[in-house]
C-alpha cells in the first residue's frame, strides 16, 4: 500500500489507528516559511474526532509534535516530520474482525493484501484515523498558498441525498471560501445543516451511517498551471 504522495513537494505518512502515534513528512516546502501553530491547531480541530454528536465518538486533542523542519516558527529547509500521540484507543474492540471483517471497511482487503499479518485495531493503516497526518500537511500547504493570494475551501454538497447548494461555476470567491473555514459544519445554504445532521443522527440512532460528498474550490490560481498531456490537473484528479 502507498503511503507516500510526490510531485513538486513529497508527503509521506506512517502509523496505524491505535500505535503510539501517527505521523507525516514533508519534504520540499521552501527555507523561510512562518508557520502560525495557532491556526494550524484551529484548522486541526476542525477534525479532530469526538467534538460533535454526529462525528465518531473517539475522541483525541490533534495536535501536531513537530520533531524536524521548523525552528521558531519558520520552515528550516529540512523536511519536516510532526507526529500526533494516540490516547483514546481500545484495541479489545477490533479482537473479532480477524474472523468477522466490518462491512464499509478495508479490514478483508487488508487481510488478503498482507496475509492476516495486519494490525487489525481500529483499521490499522487503513484507518480514516490516518487522514489527520495528512491535515498537517494540509494546514501548513495552506497557509503559505494564502500569501500568494490562493485560498481554497470547500462544503458539503450531498448527504443522504440532501443536497446543498453548488458553488457558481464562474463567481466563486475568496471570502465564500474563508467563510467556510469557519464552519463547523460548512455548507452553502444555511438550513441545510440542521437537515444532514437531523439525518446522520437518524442513521446513527439505527446502528447505521450514511454516504455524503463534498464540492471543493480554489481561488487565485496562477494561469498555466498544469501540463498537456499527461501533467494536466483534470488527469491528475
Amino acid at each position: 500500500m502507498s503511503s507516500i504522495w510526490h510531485s513538486r513537494l513529497h508527503l509521506s505518512i506512517f502509523g496505524q489507528s491505535h500505535s503510539p502515534a501517527i505521523g507525516m513528512t514533508l519534504d520540499g516546502i521552501p527555507a523561510g516559511e512562518s508557520i502560525d501553530m495557532d491556526e494550524l491547531h484551529a484548522f486541526m480541530a476542525r477534525r479532530a474526532p469526538g467534538r460533535f454528536p454526529w462525528s465518531t465518538s473517539r475522541k483525541e486533542d490533534d495536535i501536531p509534535e513537530f520533531l524536524s523542519g521548523i525552528v521558531n516558527g519558520k520552515t528550516c529547509g529540512a523536511p519536516i516530520t510532526a507526529i500526533i500521540r494516540n490516547g483514546n484507543t481500545r484495541s479489545g474492540d477490533y479482537s473479532n474482525i480477524i474472523d468477522i471483517p466490518r462491512p464499509g471497511h478495508a479490514d478483508y482487503t487488508a487481510h488478503i493484501k498482507y496475509g492476516g499479518y495486519q494490525d487489525v485495531s481500529g483499521g490499522g493503516h487503513f484507518s480514516g484515523r490516518l487522514t489527520a497526518a495528512m491535515c498537517i500537511a494540509g494546514g501548513i500547504c495552506l497557509q503559505i498558498l494564502s500569501r500568494h493570494g490562493i485560498t481554497i475551501g470547500a462544503h458539503i454538497s450531498c448527504i443522504n441525498g440532501i443536497f446543498d447548494e453548488f458553488f457558481d461555476p464562474v463567481n466563486v470567491n475568496a471570502a465564500t471560501l474563508r467563510s467556510l473555514h469557519k464552519m463547523d459544519f460548512p455548507v452553502l445554504y444555511s438550513g441545510d445543516d440542521e437537515v444532514m445532521i437531523k439525518a446522520i443522527q437518524a442513521a446513527k440512532n439505527n446502528g447505521d451511517s450514511v454516504g455524503g460528498s463534498i464540492e471543493c474550490a480554489a481561488v487565485g490560481l496562477p494561469p498555466g498551471l498544469g501540463d498537456p498531456i499527461f501533467d494536466g490537473m483534470e488527469n491528475r484528479i
